[in-house]
């Protein structure tokens, strides 16, 4: 099985007012009240944007490199609610939401799973959370790593792209990366909260997946973990992470970080330990320019075998392809070999 993962796809704020229906632009952050300042920050940036998008617009030449390594899934992290109501959840500064009728920026993609155990996902409050979870499920896309009580939000998507063949997404939010544990799901709607990286954690998924597993699937455990700038992998994610793939998981699938972190192939499957950002609006926001963060990766993964990842770029709202020296530079960055426009890691 091939599986094509990203990390975290934010289609709201700036990008929902460049979408043909928009939420309400209000925002409550110390510098800026409306969400369409972000598109002027964009086209200041780098040209002016054509509105209303299509629907497929933001994923540009993306969608033919997927289409070209024809996987059997496509998993990314959708870091906003899907909802155009709702309270903005107290003591947090950023948050993000697209109206429901955006949801074909989705499907444009073909997204077959949208894990939502990020630090977003309730910045709308339960209430976005749940028209989220009903908006997606109507589309037909899986979702895992959150829901409207702790049992929905622990249980694995489960992907059948062809008959007998499984791909099982588990999905788990940190603090680390500034999830509140209040947000957890207990008896109402919350995320799939995992408190910490102890031997115990691991035990618990270890269980989770032996209690859903089939002889022949293929398990995804997608974390949202750590900061969102810099590349250091502390030695208890490292540690977690080898731990997860002898527990089981053929893949772990880590994200937050705005920028591509480090890969690792243990015992033959991959770790990503932080996917960067695939879409966003930060277009114009300065401050971190040396990690590029203009610069996304899809990766192509098909366990015990090989991990590809194919660079873009992000402008006005849309991913392109990279140019080489852009794609040498993450390779360079990474640690990876450099072959035809991608990079390629060996099993």
């Amino acid at each position: 099985m091939k599986l094509c993962l990203a990390g975290d796809v934010m289609t709201g704020r700036g990008i929902d007012q460049a979408l043909p229906h928009s939420a309400p632009p209000d925002l409550y952050e110390p510098y800026v009240r409306s969400a369409r300042d972000y598109v002027a920050l964009a086209e200041q940036a780098n040209g002016p944007i054509a509105r209303p998008l299509a629907f497929d617009y933001v994923w540009g030449d993306a969608l033919a490199e997927i289409e070209r390594r024809r996987p059997d899934a496509r998993i990314v992290n959708l870091e906003t609610a899907v909802t155009a109501r709702g309270s903005p959840w107290r003591r947090k500064a950023i948050h993000y939401r697209m109206h429901p009728r955006n949801v074909p920026c989705l499907t444009a993609a073909r997204i077959d799973c949208c894990v939502l155990a990020n630090n977003h996902v309730l910045d709308w409050g339960t209430g976005g959370l749940e028209d989220t979870l009903d908006t997606l499920h109507a589309a037909g896309i899986r979702t895992a790593g959150a829901g409207r009580d702790a049992k929905e939000a622990k249980a694995p998507a489960v992907l059948e792209p062809r008959p007998g063949t499984r791909a099982l997404v588990f999905a788990y939010a940190t603090p680390s990366a500034g999830v509140p544990p209040e947000w957890a799901a207990g008896r109402g709607p919350g995320v799939n909260f995992l408190p910490d990286f102890s031997g115990e954690s691991c035990r618990t998924i270890a269980a989770e997946i032996g209690g859903n597993r089939r002889p022949g699937d293929v398990v995804v455990v997608s974390i949202h973990w750590g900061g969102n700038w810099g590349y250091e992998v502390s030695a208890a994610e490292r540690e977690f992470a080898r731990a997860l793939i002898d527990a089981g998981a053929d893949v772990v699938h880590g994200h937050s970080s705005h920028h591509a972190k480090a890969v690792e192939l243990h015992r033959g499957r991959p770790i990503l330990y932080g996917c960067g950002d695939l879409i966003n609006d930060y277009e114009g926001i300065a401050g971190h320019e040396s990690y590029r963060p203009e610069l996304a990766a899809l990766y192509f993964v098909a366990p015990g075998c090989e991990l590809e990842l194919v660079p873009l770029r992000l402008r006005r709202f849309r991913l392109e392809r990279a140019s080489e020296e852009d794609a040498r530079w993450l390779a360079r960055t990474l640690g990876m070999d450099f072959h035809e426009g991608a990079l390629i890691a060996h099993g």
